[in-house]
Protein backbone atom coordinates (compact mmCIF):
# COMPACT_ATOMS: atom_id res chain seq x y z
CA UNK A 1 0.00 0.00 0.00
CA UNK A 2 3.02 2.14 0.45
CA UNK A 3 3.26 2.19 -2.93
CA UNK A 4 0.42 4.65 -3.85
CA UNK A 5 1.53 7.33 -1.01
CA UNK A 6 2.33 10.67 -3.03
CA UNK A 7 5.72 11.83 -2.68
CA UNK A 8 6.36 15.06 -4.83
CA UNK A 9 9.86 15.71 -6.18
CA UNK A 10 11.92 18.72 -4.28
CA UNK A 11 14.78 20.48 -6.14
CA UNK A 12 16.63 22.82 -3.61
CA UNK A 13 17.64 25.63 -6.27
CA UNK A 14 20.93 27.61 -4.46
CA UNK A 15 21.88 31.31 -5.75
CA UNK A 16 24.68 30.21 -7.36
CA UNK A 17 22.85 28.04 -9.92
CA UNK A 18 20.92 31.06 -11.18
CA UNK A 19 21.80 34.06 -13.51
CA UNK A 20 22.63 37.03 -10.85
CA UNK A 21 20.84 40.55 -11.38
CA UNK A 22 22.86 42.83 -13.82
CA UNK A 23 24.26 46.14 -12.53
CA UNK A 24 24.31 49.14 -14.45
CA UNK A 25 26.75 52.15 -14.00
CA UNK A 26 25.41 55.33 -13.78
CA UNK A 27 27.33 56.17 -17.05
CA UNK A 28 25.51 52.86 -18.63
CA UNK A 29 22.54 54.28 -17.42
CA UNK A 30 22.66 57.54 -18.98
CA UNK A 31 23.73 56.56 -22.41
CA UNK A 32 20.65 54.48 -22.49
CA UNK A 33 18.21 56.69 -21.30
CA UNK A 34 19.60 59.65 -23.89
CA UNK A 35 19.39 57.16 -26.42
CA UNK A 36 16.07 56.51 -25.27
CA UNK A 37 15.10 60.25 -25.71
CA UNK A 38 16.30 60.88 -29.17
CA UNK A 39 13.40 59.78 -31.33
CA UNK A 40 9.57 59.23 -30.99
CA UNK A 41 8.20 55.64 -28.93
CA UNK A 42 11.80 54.92 -28.35
CA UNK A 43 11.22 53.25 -24.66
CA UNK A 44 10.58 49.98 -25.97
CA UNK A 45 12.64 49.62 -28.79
CA UNK A 46 15.81 50.70 -26.68
CA UNK A 47 14.66 48.65 -23.68
CA UNK A 48 14.47 45.56 -26.36
CA UNK A 49 18.03 46.78 -27.38
CA UNK A 50 19.61 46.53 -24.31
CA UNK A 51 17.71 43.68 -23.20
CA UNK A 52 16.18 44.90 -20.39
CA UNK A 53 12.43 45.86 -19.12
CA UNK A 54 10.69 48.78 -20.57
CA UNK A 55 9.63 49.56 -17.53
CA UNK A 56 13.04 49.71 -15.72
CA UNK A 57 13.81 51.74 -18.38
CA UNK A 58 11.04 54.09 -17.59
CA UNK A 59 12.04 54.32 -14.05
CA UNK A 60 15.76 55.58 -15.31
CA UNK A 61 13.84 58.36 -17.61
CA UNK A 62 11.65 59.48 -14.30
CA UNK A 63 14.80 59.86 -11.94
CA UNK A 64 16.87 61.30 -15.54
CA UNK A 65 14.00 64.37 -15.80
CA UNK A 66 14.60 64.83 -11.64
CA UNK A 67 17.99 65.03 -11.69
CA UNK A 68 18.20 61.83 -9.28
CA UNK A 69 20.39 59.96 -12.26
CA UNK A 70 23.72 61.21 -13.34
CA UNK A 71 23.65 64.22 -10.67
CA UNK A 72 27.53 64.27 -10.72
CA UNK A 73 27.55 66.04 -14.02
CA UNK A 74 27.87 69.62 -13.86
CA UNK A 75 27.39 70.55 -17.24
CA UNK A 76 25.44 69.41 -20.33
CA UNK A 77 25.92 70.59 -24.01
CA UNK A 78 22.88 70.31 -26.71
CA UNK A 79 23.59 70.67 -30.14
CA UNK A 80 22.82 73.97 -31.41
CA UNK A 81 21.76 74.78 -36.10
CA UNK A 82 21.89 78.46 -36.67
CA UNK A 83 20.60 78.90 -39.82
CA UNK A 84 20.60 82.56 -41.63
CA UNK A 85 17.56 83.16 -43.62
CA UNK A 86 18.08 86.35 -46.05
CA UNK A 87 16.15 87.65 -48.22
CA UNK A 88 17.19 88.29 -51.63
CA UNK A 89 15.86 91.79 -51.44
CA UNK A 90 18.28 92.78 -48.61
CA UNK A 91 21.92 94.82 -49.79
CA UNK A 92 25.01 94.48 -47.77
CA UNK A 93 25.76 92.01 -44.85
CA UNK A 94 24.01 91.49 -42.28
CA UNK A 95 24.89 92.14 -38.56
CA UNK A 96 25.23 88.49 -36.78
CA UNK A 97 24.50 89.84 -33.41
CA UNK A 98 21.14 91.50 -33.79
CA UNK A 99 19.06 88.39 -35.46
CA UNK A 100 16.19 89.37 -38.12
CA UNK A 101 12.79 90.29 -36.97
CA UNK A 102 10.66 86.77 -37.00
CA UNK A 103 13.79 84.83 -35.74
CA UNK A 104 12.97 81.58 -33.56
CA UNK A 105 15.15 79.50 -31.54
CA UNK A 106 14.23 76.49 -30.61
CA UNK A 107 14.72 74.97 -27.23
CA UNK A 108 15.27 70.91 -26.43
CA UNK A 109 14.57 70.36 -22.72
CA UNK A 110 16.38 67.18 -21.13
CA UNK A 111 12.80 65.69 -20.54
CA UNK A 112 12.16 65.65 -23.91
CA UNK A 113 9.91 68.87 -24.60
CA UNK A 114 10.91 71.46 -27.09
CA UNK A 115 10.30 74.87 -26.66
CA UNK A 116 10.44 77.17 -29.59
CA UNK A 117 10.52 80.87 -28.81
CA UNK A 118 11.21 84.08 -30.54
CA UNK A 119 14.58 85.79 -30.36
CA UNK A 120 12.72 88.95 -29.71
CA UNK A 121 11.20 86.99 -25.89
CA UNK A 122 12.18 89.04 -22.62
CA UNK A 123 15.21 87.27 -20.73
CA UNK A 124 13.08 87.14 -17.80
CA UNK A 125 9.82 86.12 -19.61
CA UNK A 126 12.16 82.86 -21.07
CA UNK A 127 13.44 81.85 -17.89
CA UNK A 128 10.27 82.03 -16.75
CA UNK A 129 8.94 79.80 -19.06
CA UNK A 130 11.76 77.09 -18.46
CA UNK A 131 10.77 76.61 -15.03
CA UNK A 132 7.64 76.39 -16.04
CA UNK A 133 7.96 73.38 -18.92
CA UNK A 134 11.18 72.20 -17.59
CA UNK A 135 8.87 71.58 -14.26
CA UNK A 136 11.84 72.92 -11.88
Amino acid sequence: MSDFIYRPQIEVLSAADGVRRRHWSDEDKLRIVEESLVGYRQVTATARWHGICRSLLTTWRRQYRNGELGASRSASFAPVTVTKDIPASQPGPVDPVEPARGSEVEIALPNGRRLIVSTEVDPNTLARLLSVVDGQ
